[in-house]
């Protein structure tokens, strides 16, 4: 198997175990997240599971990508060269916490929904795009 097939299906593989997970943990409805980050409302607070269990699997697996000379699939590890907290990396986690908050949904999710209810994730996905070119636009370090 060629190595370009080989990363094809690592990124296949990854993603419909993404998608299970997502769907099992309900992080794909919207309404079960908006639930979610009720607190002053009808709170439900079983996403909690999730990230109970997602935050020790992620920390697991930056240890041990810490551990490893280089990936298995690629040349380096991808790791941002710095850990500063600027203004505009402040600015965008507002502008993500918002739209989180409205929405219902995040980046990964959409892209199951446009699959599984094409209505909400394309719209959404449309205007992540236009946000993304907005910023493109207007940020010349983008």
């Amino acid at each position: 198997m060629s190595t370009e097939k080989k990363y094809l299906l690592a990124a296949f593989v990854s993603g419909a175990m993404f998608a299970c997970g997502l769907l099992w943990s309900e992080m794909a409805n919207p309404a079960k997240v908006l639930g979610f980050l009720d607190i002053t409302g009808l709170w439900d607070p079983s996403l909690l599971l999730v990230m109970m269990g997602a935050i020790p699997t992620a920390a697991l697996g930056f240890r041990w990508m810490a551990k490893q000379s280089k990936p298995l699939l690629a040349a380096h590890h991808a790791v941002p060269a710095t850990a500063n907290i600027d203004v505009p990396l402040i600015i965008g986690a507002v502008l993500f916490g918002i739209g989180w908050g409205i929405a219902g949904i995040c980046p990964g999710p959409a892209v199951l929904l446009a699959v599984i209810q094409p209505a909400s994730g394309v719209l959404f996905l449309s205007a992540m795009a236009l946000g993304i070119a907005l910023h493109a636009l207007i940020s010349p370090r983008a």
